[in-house]
């Protein structure tokens, strides 16, 4: 048996299944076995449920399920199998296949539970391959309202803006997107049985004689705490994006600080903690990469749908087509150092304001008053004040402009895609080709941020971490980005992270049991 902290244990509590995080992926494991009787608690590190997909827009890339049927867009697991094969490779062949046979009756399974809805809503698959959905297959909660949820709401991570404000939810309107994932998850993990614990941060794992893990150890603020295991224990607390010393230890590029992870989570410690064991790993210098508008404070905002301007390296020059998938373009800018920092350059078209989403926004003006953004009358000033050449600025713009006024991108071809088309707003003959030509000019300093690593423990197709040996460790599981994603490196639709992670929480608490939890009387 592992030692135990130092200190005196403050009790030692026994459930069936102890779920280690509490994401989407998580709550969906926790609550597949609640629902079938058994005893769950959830062990949350921080003082809020929820992680990262707390924050996320909470598309689940579940392909060919009811949802989509009731939408009529004809999506099926033959074309989601045919579409991760073309794009990922056979590499996960067998995770794949687990993986979109499992989804459409997980769904079904977690619909026939009143709190817990979903609609297909549009948002294109990320590659041009066989088997696409071009409006895409990813599926979204419905709102919660926030009085269904009660006083369990308190226990959700607030949206992302509030939440590194130190803010709570707004007192108006009901639980979206991905809080809305997180509080319908809770609730019918609730309502079956489940408990969860905040501020309980897992510090090693607990085996018998025979190796066999049997639950956790964990610090909390009133001492150690032992929680044993009956039948497993789920690892689904995210990577180790916001771990500066791991990142570094396997080349993962970006900075901590630039995580969208949130503070205080994705330590990384149960991957640590099972490569004590023997665990194997897999895939540790990835993460969901995307790009980052850069904040006063160092931290970053994940940033997509770029609806105008271009976007320049170190040395003045556009490298990619800006309207490319955020984890495609946040690939793009890891290629090279030059890349990071990068500068997106606009004009006063949008009064100022930036031509992109960004999580969490800031006035534009603070941006100015901090000097990560920076405003000039003319082309060659911009290009002094963020260090690049004024006369590569000057000739990439007005190759730029050559584009927008042809309606081809002859470099990057921007636009050509359906998922480029998705977010443009220009009214030219290449809706994403946006002139930059009205002053005053600005430049907004962007850094490679991330949706939290995607390296971590090797699992098969039930979710099992896996020995170097490829054999099983008794009693231990894996999901989400504690695990080594079935993607590789790549990202191939919106919503993969947590669609797989729901799916393979689901499958390792089934294999727990030994049996399917998934019948019509369990929900």
């Amino acid at each position: 048996m592992s030692s135990t902290a130092a200190g005196t244990v403050l009790q030692d509590s026994e459930h069936d299944v102890v779920v280690v995080g509490s994401g989407a992926g998580a709550l969906t494991g926790a609550y597949v076995a609640a629902a079938a009787g058994r005893s769950v608690v959830v062990l949350e590190a921080t003082d809020r449920l929820g992680g990262t997909s707390a924050y996320s827009g909470a598309a689940c890339w579940l392909p060919g399920t009811q949802v989509q049927e009731r939408a009529g867009i004809g999506d099926s697991t033959e074309a989601a199998r045919t579409y991760l094969r073309a794009v990922i490779g056979e590499g996960t062949a067998a995770h794949q296949d687990a993986f979109v046979e499992h989804a459409p009756e997980l769904l079904a399974f977690l619909e026939r539970n009143p709190a817990i809805a979903f609609e297909w809503r549009p948002f294109p698959d990320y590659f041009a391959a066989p088997g696409r959905m071009e409006a895409g297959r990813a599926i979204n909660p419905l709102d919660l309202p926030t009085e269904e949820l009660g006083e369990l709401a308190a226990l959700v991570r607030p949206p992302v803006d509030r939440d590194r404000a130190g803010r709570s939810h707004s007192r108006s309107g009901p639980l979206r997107q991905g809080r809305a994932l997180i509080g319908r998850l809770l609730l019918a993990l609730t309502r079956a049985g489940g408990t969860v614990r905040t501020e309980t941060r897992m510090t090693g794992l607990l085996t018998d004689d025979a190796g066999r893990v049997v639950g956790v150890e964990a610090r909390t603020p009133d001492g150690p705490l032992r929680v044993r295991a009956r039948s497993g224990v789920l690892l689904a607390a995210g990577g180790f994006e916001r771990n500066a010393q791991l990142r570094a230890e396997h080349g993962v590029p970006g900075d901590a600080a630039w995580s969208m992870a949130p503070a205080g989570a994705a330590g990384g410690e149960p991957i640590s903690a099972a490569v004590a064991l023997g665990a194997a790993t897999d895939l540790l210098d990835q993460a969901w990469f995307c790009p980052g508008v850069l904040h006063p404070d160092g931290s970053a905002a994940f940033t997509l749908g770029f609806r105008g301007g271009l976007i320049v390296d170190g040395n003045g020059r556009r490298f990619a087509n800006e309207s490319l998938p955020y984890d495609r373009m946040g690939r793009q800018m890891a290629a090279a150092p030059e890349r990071v920092p990068s500068h997106l350059v606009f004009d006063s078209r949008t009064g100022g304001q930036l031509p992109a989403i960004a999580l969490p926004p800031l006035p534009a003006e603070e941006q100015l008053s901090a000097g990560t953004c920076v405003r000039a009358d003319t082309l060659e000033d911009l290009a002094w004040q963020i260090g690049v050449p004024e006369a590569k600025l000057s000739a990439t713009v007005e190759r730029f402009n050559g584009f927008a006024t042809r309606g081809i991108d002859e470099d990057f071809h921007r636009g050509e895609d359906p998922y480029d088309r998705f977010f443009a707003a220009g009214d030219g003959p290449n809706p994403c080709l946006v002139p930059v030509d009205t002053p005053p000019y600005r430049a907004v300093r962007m850094v490679l941020s991330d949706l939290g690593t995607k390296g971590g423990l090797r699992t098969d197709p039930r979710g099992r971490v896996l020995r170097v040996d490829d054999s099983p460790i008794p009693g231990l599981y894996a999901a989400g980005n504690t695990s080594a994603s079935l993607a590789g490196p790549v990202y191939p639709g919106p919503g993969i992270p947590i669609g797989t992670a729901m799916v393979f929480s689901s499958l390792a608490v089934q294999d727990m049991a030994g049996a399917s939890l998934l019948q019509e009387d369990n929900a």
